[in-house]
């Protein structure tokens, strides 16, 4: 008992301590010991774990930093979130693997997919595995299923048809079933049948987030995301320890059962997770606050994941640092980034996630706080790849999943829908009266699009682009500098006036015509 305590004092993973009781009471393999699933207290002597990063929102324009802004002052400290996400256990193998991509075509019912085709999906699901490192795809496999939550997946004679193909592939490490989420008996099962590890869409799509992340917030966001994961995990382990005999023993003196302890184990990272994350929330609430006294507009580029979100924001503003990349999720983080509209004023405009086709909920729910940005945007631009086989599928995943945001109304019904890559599509008319066709990558049709923009913009936030004449004596100009935006001035001088063209709202010019 005392043992144990000290163990959690120091940070030594619980559930490791736990393995050295059970090797008392009774001795196991040691390659069957449940592994740690975190560590809480302690430092991490490997300097090299240490995160960076500001954390919250990166602010990207030259010579400009929110007010109060510094290098690293969020509010929750790298010890912090590296205690979190200390002792993470790999969710896929090292090194490369040669993937058996076995897609379950449901025939009917309610998983059945009626807007795409299978063969879409496995595209899909290909360009999934192309994103990790070393891994390709060996061979692809749609497989007709009429019981997709069966503890097999398929029938009994193509389930038998699959195994001795596999079997018989030595080129084959591993399966991925292109299903959302396997239970842990599916997994369990499958791989035993199969003699290769297997893998779901949750699985491959969580480690891709994990590799893409680079702020804090995106970390702990995907560890709450795994949180469920580890929790299934852990079942399946300590259920393998009690065919041994020792999952459901007490620990000597604890009243706790090994389950019951990684449970603890797991609700409390769970809850400092969320903690963490509240204060990255009320840090990004003070950047916002900090832009709306400036009286930025804030315009959020929203898409499906690859779409060109990063390329045409990169057009917009001619920013040099901004490198797009050409692979899925490669934006996790919330940035903004000022750019200037035809009639110089200053935008700020927000690059988000992408979305996915059946993106895992436990991902959605994850990062829902930082999509919280997006209902206090001034406007929202829809970028479409229209060159993708699924653009309409696309489109209608995103609109999906910004109706459950629960965003005004107003700022739903004035989305800007941009059908970008029209360079990649042959003699491309919109069928669409309202979109507008770009290419980010060349350039085309943008002034068009900055055009709208700026209408949305100033129709969003009730300002008017105005030219006004006034005489030079008296404090007219000043006025106009104080209370509005002043884009250009040209005096007249034979009469003492001068031509202003300004941007005001309405309550201020009001005021300008009633004085």
């Amino acid at each position: 008992m005392w043992t144990l305590r000290a163990a959690v004092r120091r940070g030594l993973p619980l559930l490791r301590a736990a393995c050295s009781f059970r090797e008392v009471l009774a001795p196991a393999p040691q390659d069957r010991c449940v592994r740690a699933l975190s560590t809480f207290g302690g430092k991490n002597p490997d300097k090299s774990r240490l995160l960076s990063g500001s954390g919250g929102e990166a602010i990207a324009r030259k010579g400009w930093k929110e007010e109060g802004e510094e290098e690293d002052e969020t509010g929750v400290e790298d010890e912090e979130v590296e205690e979190l996400l200390l002792e993470r256990e790999p969710l896929l193998p090292q090194g490369a693997q040669r993937v058996f991509l076995l897609h379950p075509d449901v025939k009917w019912g309610a998983k059945k997919q009626t807007l795409t085709r299978a063969e879409l999906q496995v595209a899909e699901a290909k360009t999934l595995v192309h994103t990790l490192l070393n891994w390709s795809v060996e061979e692809t496999m749609i497989v007709s299923t009429k019981t997709p939550d069966k503890k097999l997946v398929f029938g009994k004679g193509n389930f038998e048809l699959l195994t001795e193909k596999i079997r018989g592939s030595p080129q084959i490490t591993s399966v991925f079933l292109n299903v959302e989420r396997m239970s842990p008996l599916t997994k369990k099962e499958l791989e035993a049948a199969w003699g290769v590890e297997v893998f779901d869409r949750f699985t491959i799509v969580l480690h891709i987030f994990r590799c893409n992340a680079k702020t804090k917030e995106a970390k702990l966001q995907i560890a709450l995301a795994e949180i469920p994961l580890l929790r299934s995990n852990l079942k399946n382990e300590v259920a393998h320890l009690d065919q041994q005999g020792g999952g459901s023993r007490y620990i000597m003196g604890s009243g706790e059962t090994f389950l019951q302890i990684q449970q603890r184990v797991l609700k409390e990272k769970e809850i400092k997770i969320k903690k963490a994350l509240e204060k990255l929330k009320k840090r990004r609430h003070l950047l916002r606050s900090q832009r709306k006294k400036r009286e930025l507009p804030i315009i959020s580029i929203m898409g499906y994941t690859n779409c060109g979100k990063t390329t045409l924001i990169k057009a917009l503003t001619g920013d040099a640092a901004i490198q797009p990349r050409d692979q899925l999720f490669a934006t996790l983080d919330i940035t903004a980034h000022s750019g200037s509209l035809p009639s110089h004023m200053t935008v700020v405009y927000v690059d988000t996630i992408g979305f996915l086709s059946q993106l895992p909920h436990d991902l959605i729910e994850s990062f829902s706080a930082t999509l919280e940005d997006v209902a206090h945007s001034d406007v929202i631009i829809h970028v479409r790849d229209i060159s993708h086989p699924e653009t309409d599928l696309q489109k209608a995943s995103v609109l999906s999943v910004l109706k459950n945001l629960n965003l005004p109304n107003q700022l739903l019904d004035s989305i800007i829908e941009v059908h970008n890559k029209v360079d990649l599509v042959e003699s491309y008319e919109s069928t669409e009266p309202n979109a507008i066709t770009i290419s980010a990558l060349l350039g085309h049709g943008l002034e068009k699009l900055k055009a709208e923009i700026e209408s949305a913009v100033l129709k969003a936030t009730g300002k008017k682009l105005l030219t006004l004449n006034i005489k030079l004596e008296g404090a007219q100009l000043s006025w106009l500098y104080k209370e509005a935006t002043v884009q250009e001035v040209d005096v007249i001088p034979e009469n003492g006036t001068a031509n202003v063209k300004v941007i005001i709202s309405n309550s201020a010019y009001a005021m300008w015509q009633t004085g």
